[in-house]
């Protein structure tokens, strides 16, 4: 019986260089699932990684979201394949053991500290009522 991911890297496939027609998520989809996999059990969970047409990051291609189960869900944007896949590896392996995935910017690795473009709360997450908000 094969392993079940609860871990997932989505990287946007139509992202465009500005001014070129140079498309870099399939090459990054690429690097990234040969990194990952040499990371081996550096990493203690798998991670699912795959492309998707658009992420609404086109300003600043290349964007690479992480998502996890009952976890904050983050878009990173200016991602390069030829010089960001080790920061993309060290943050799947700090992802994997984050409980609640939220982690302050000067944690995460290299530049992916500056090039967040957001950091959504999962969506498990549920405030209690109180006097204060039954207002």
């Amino acid at each position: 019986m094969g392993k079940t991911t609860s871990h997932r890297i989505t990287v946007c496939t139509s992202c465009k260089h500005k001014g070129t027609s140079c498309k870099p998520g399939f090459d990054l989809i690429k690097k990234l699932r040969s990194a990952i996999e040499m990371a081996g059990d550096a990493i203690p969970e798998d991670f699912e990684i795959s492309g998707v047409a658009c992420m609404a990051g086109c300003d600043r291609p290349c964007t690479v979201a992480y998502y996890g189960s009952q976890k904050a869900t983050y878009l990173f944007g200016d991602i390069d394949p030829d010089t960001d896949i080790q920061d993309l590896v060290e943050f799947a392996q700090q992802y994997a053991y984050l409980h609640d995935g939220w982690c302050s910017s000067v944690d995460r690795p290299g530049k992916l500290r500056k090039s967040t473009l957001a950091r959504v709360p999962s969506s498990m997450i549920a405030l209690e009522p109180t006097e204060e908000f039954a207002h």
